[in-house]
């Protein structure tokens, strides 16, 4: 499962807000309303980030194993 909880951490670590990304159209509004609920969103919107906020991959997502039911 993919988690953008670090893509989160990193816009409190660098002052910004989701809207601002919005505002400078580094990606749409329907894509944030994605990164947002969880969803899946393309590889170039995660290297526009990347390069937007000048970090690497792993402060942008991260993977998290699904837990195994017994």
């Amino acid at each position: 499962m993919i988690s953008y909880k670090p893509f989160f951490k990193t816009l409190i670590d660098k002052d910004l807000e989701k809207k601002d990304l919005v505002n400078s159209k580094v990606i749409s509004k329907s894509t944030m309303t994605r990164i947002n609920n969880g969803d899946f969103v393309a590889l170039q919107i995660i290297d526009k980030l990347c390069e937007h906020l000048e970090c690497n991959v792993s402060d942008i997502i991260e993977y998290k194993a699904k837990s195994k039911e017994s």
